[in-house]
């Protein structure tokens, strides 16, 4: 006589399933964490170097890397490159003698930032910070951000691209207005020597929906190479 063949219960079928329930919302969990710590690093990284540029500007009464009198003033000041060692006093880092990479050197041989910044005669990653993935920040007095990369001519410091669509949308909403194109936290296509993020369009890899003020993160195309901007 044949057996009959014991199939799952049904408390054992729901067993399971919380199992599998409580697997997945762990991995979730874990993901959100991850994300919630890269975006924090970020917002952290950012705040650091302001108040770094705050903090030389109330010491020194003259901007880093522009600053005239700092071979004199600050100690360890390189004189080999980027005009000597001091900016023109013009009251703007411009690429005029590297005045935005010299802007390391002066704030981080004055104590204001972690590591060592010694002004070369190309701006990479051996004379610049870098963000949380490893590609260079820019800290210049330029347009070059917004819309087709028009914005208003003011100081501002690029978060360097390389950075997850999703990361730069979440950051934008916790220190700004979550827009693309309006506030003091904006999209940004400086490559910092790679490849470019590009924006203005619905469809991957652009980091924004469209070249409007209208126009919001594209955070579901999955965009790994997006940057943004904090403007002054």
């Amino acid at each position: 006589m044949r057996k009959q063949q014991a199939g799952f219960t049904l408390i054992e079928i729901a067993i399971v399933l919380v199992i599998i329930g409580l697997l997945l919302g762990g991995v979730l969990k874990g993901q959100e964490l991850i994300t919630s710590a890269r975006v924090r690093n970020l917002i952290s990284t950012q705040d650091g170097v302001k108040a770094a540029y705050f903090g030389f500007l109330d010491r020194f009464r003259a901007l880093p890397g522009d600053y005239t009198a700092a071979t004199t003033n600050i100690t360890g000041v390189s004189t080999a490159a980027c005009g000597g060692g001091n900016g023109n006093g013009n009251g703007r880092i411009e690429t005029t003698n590297n005045e935005n990479v010299l802007a390391w050197e002066h704030i981080s041989k004055a104590g204001f930032i972690n590591g060592t910044y010694t002004c070369a005669a190309t701006e990479d990653n051996t004379t610049t910070p870098v963000n949380p993935y490893g590609v260079r920040m820019q800290l210049i007095y330029d347009g070059a951000y917004g819309i087709a990369g028009a914005g208003a001519t003011r100081h501002n410091l690029k978060t360097g691209p390389q950075i997850p669509v999703e990361i730069i949308a979440e950051v934008d909403r916790k220190i700004d207005d979550g827009a693309p194109y309006t506030g003091g936290f904006q999209f940004s296509a400086y490559s910092a020597g790679a490849t470019a993020p590009t924006e203005g369009s619905a469809t991957a890899p652009a980091c924004t929906s469209g070249a409007t003020t209208a126009a919001t993160w594209n955070a579901i195309n999955g965009s790994t190479n997006c940057g943004g901007v904090s403007v002054f």
